[in-house]
């Protein structure tokens, strides 16, 4: 039976802001995108629109200037000095949220600023005479739309609904928060970006059943399965790459242009003036069949939209592998859907159109503006959070790549499989391995894979002060809580003390792009390999709890064997220790099987001393 769970605000009673009877409370949602962000809010007829700057344009230019006489410009104006000003001026800051150095350039070679490593491994970016984070400079993008939502709205905003791609880690997702908390926002909830779009469409047109909606913005891609029924928006999977979009569409004109201009070293600058020549070409290519360009310095040339789409096809190709598996994963085919929806600016490239139209078997949902839908639907869900909308609606989300713990052996057991509905919390009960232990580790990871080294760590702590037991007499609880932002809590206790110790997962930096976007096919392509590992990893754990048991005996009751009987325990225990250094499972499960056979005699000896101590002294009759 599926559970329902009310949108409620992380960590606060379910209706926290409940409005005064005949005021509305200042909510809006925000789009903080790669290229544009915007902010929405709920306008006097109920229906959601986005706010305009004071020039009429509702899409901020995700860029952020920082000048030498200390002042910070963000927008329209920024984006135009990036040319003259490259190292002063950051694009495409999203990119960078919760990474590390070496990802980022690995990513993007030709990134024209200098980057250094901060605390804990996260970025920081050299503009000009300052050194400013992700965070910080993201701030600056929600200060700007945080002003313009309140010179419209009439006073300071109560809270806001940030959308996030569905793939953010748990670091890029807390990177985001950060920068709220700089700009000097309350975050009711962080809404992943396909979820808004869904709720948008289904609420403003009434629609019900399957859909998908396929993200396609300016540096991320996320596609999700939402069944949309009586006000119910249930997330049935969700998959994407969070280092995927228009960017990369603009990097092959840019890259084309650098090479007409015999650059193999640019400067800045001109990197700069050649990325916004691309992302201009690269608009107009959408309604134009052929765009005539020039370059700096006065070389001029034509690009075709034919040439154009075969330079983009196989980045454009590399959603549909996406499509395919959350598709499988919500157990639809493509013709079981009522829509596929467009969100995203890179939609309106047309080879992405046509490829999604064949991939699913039907022309897409164009009605409402790709750029505007997600913070649309964030204005929805803020409206709802702020206690202004009274109507009943449900969501649904989940967490896209599963949670586990690492246990004996290198083995992974998996606490929250992969879209399971958050928020949620899962326990489960371990033990202890070693007589008389009194700690454990406790190992979180994430992914699909059977092995723990071949997942993502996401955070270490211990147990301590477990009460010395035999092995496997601890019951320790091992709790996960994801919350309605897709954050992560651990925690492990040792249930006949109380003992107890939580963390709060929040990695130093993200996945990388090849985590994130192969983790499932990694855990596809080498399904068999994988359980053939965790086969072998389970069998020599079972050896070494044998072989430690056997030993323990042994000890304490040695004097039980004679010395043929000894040499042949012995014997049996070598024979099970060198067997399990091999590689086969099977070749170890039988040994394990024929130590087990052959000191069967010595259990039972050591049972009938058991229970000859226990009956002596005693009648019979004592024990009737």
């Amino acid at each position: 039976m599926e559970v329902l769970l009310d949108i409620m605000e992380p960590g606060k009673s379910p209706d926290p802001h409940q409005a005064v009877p005949g005021a509305r409370k200042r909510v809006v949602g925000i789009d903080l995108g790669t290229t544009y962000s915007l902010v929405a809010a709920i306008g006097v007829e109920g229906q959601p629109l986005c706010i305009p700057d004071e020039d009429g344009r509702v899409a901020l230019p995700s860029v952020v200037h920082y000048g030498a006489d200390g002042r910070i410009i963000t927008g329209e104006t920024a984006r135009d000095l990036a040319p003259s000003h490259p190292v002063e001026t950051i694009l495409s800051v999203k990119r960078y949220m919760g990474r590390g150095v070496e990802d980022i350039r690995r990513r993007h070679p030709m990134i024209p600023h200098v980057l250094e490593e901060g605390p804990g491994g996260m970025v920081r970016i050299v503009a000009g005479e300052r050194t400013v984070s992700p965070v910080e400079v993201s701030s600056e993008i929600l200060k700007e739309l945080k002003s313009r939502a309140e010179d419209t709205l009439g006073g300071p905003l109560h809270g806001v609904v940030i959308t996030v791609p569905a793939y953010f880690d748990d670091a890029q997702r807390q990177a985001t928060k950060d920068a709220a908390r700089v700009a000097g926002l309350e975050v009711l909830r962080l809404l992943n970006e396909p979820t808004a779009a869904a709720l948008a469409y289904g609420l403003e047109k009434g629609r019900e059943g399957m859909y998908a909606i396929y993200d396609l913005g300016g540096g991320t891609f996320d596609v999700s399965l939402l069944k949309l029924e009586k006000g119910i928006f249930q997330v049935r999977a969700t998959g994407g790459d969070s280092a995927l979009g228009g960017d990369d569409f603009d990097h092959w004109l840019m890259a084309r242009f650098l090479g007409e201009l015999g650059e193999e070293h640019p400067q800045p600058g001109l990197i700069q003036a050649c990325r916004k020549l691309a992302r201009e070409v690269k608009e107009r290519l959408s309604d134009e069949e052929e765009v005539a360009y020039a370059l700096p310095g006065g070389t001029t040339g034509r690009v075709t939209r034919d040439a154009f789409e075969a330079g983009i096809r196989e980045l454009a190709r590399k959603t549909l592998p996406i499509c395919r598996r959350v598709l499988k994963d919500g157990g639809v085919g493509a013709e079981e859907l009522q829509g596929v929806v467009l969100v995203g600016g890179s939609t309106r490239v047309p080879l992405v159109r046509r490829l999604v139209a064949e991939f699913f078997g039907r022309e897409p949902l164009t009605d409402l503006d790709p750029d505007q839908v997600v913070a649309l639907g964030a204005a929805h869900q803020a409206d709802l959070l702020g206690g202004n909308d009274t109507q009943e609606m449900l969501l649904l989300d989940v967490t896209p790549l599963s949670l586990g713990i690492e246990t004996m052996g290198d083995l992974v057991e998996k606490i929250v499989p992969r879209n399971s509905p958050i928020p949620t919390a899962r326990a489960q009960d371990f033990t202890t391995f070693k007589d008389g232990q009194t700690a454990m580790a406790v190992h979180v990871v994430q992914g699909e894979r059977e092995l723990a080294s071949q997942c993502r760590s996401l955070a270490r702590f211990e147990l301590r002060g477990i009460p010395p037991m035999a092995a496997g007499a601890a019951r320790i609880r091992v709790t996960y809580r994801v919350d309605a932002d897709g954050l992560l809590t651990v925690a492990a206790r040792e249930e006949t003390t109380g003992v107890e110790q939580s963390i709060v997962v929040q990695p130093s930096y993200g996945l990388t792009d090849e985590e994130i976007a192969g983790m499932l096919q990694e855990a596809m392509r080498h399904g068999a390999a994988d359980m053939e590992a965790r086969l072998l990893n389970e069998a020599r754990v079972e050896a070494e709890r044998v072989l430690a048991a056997a030993g323990s005996a042994l000890r304490d009751d040695g004097d039980l064997l004679n010395e043929n009987e000894l040499k042949r325990v012995k014997a049996l225990m070598l024979a099970l220790w060198e067997t399990s250094r091999g590689q086969s499972a099977a070749t170890i499960d039988q040994a394990v099987r024929e130590m087990d056979a052959g000191t069967r005699f010595f259990a039972q000896r050591r049972m009938d001393r058991s229970l000859q101590g226990a009956m002596t002294g005693r009648k019979v009759d004592d024990f009737a």
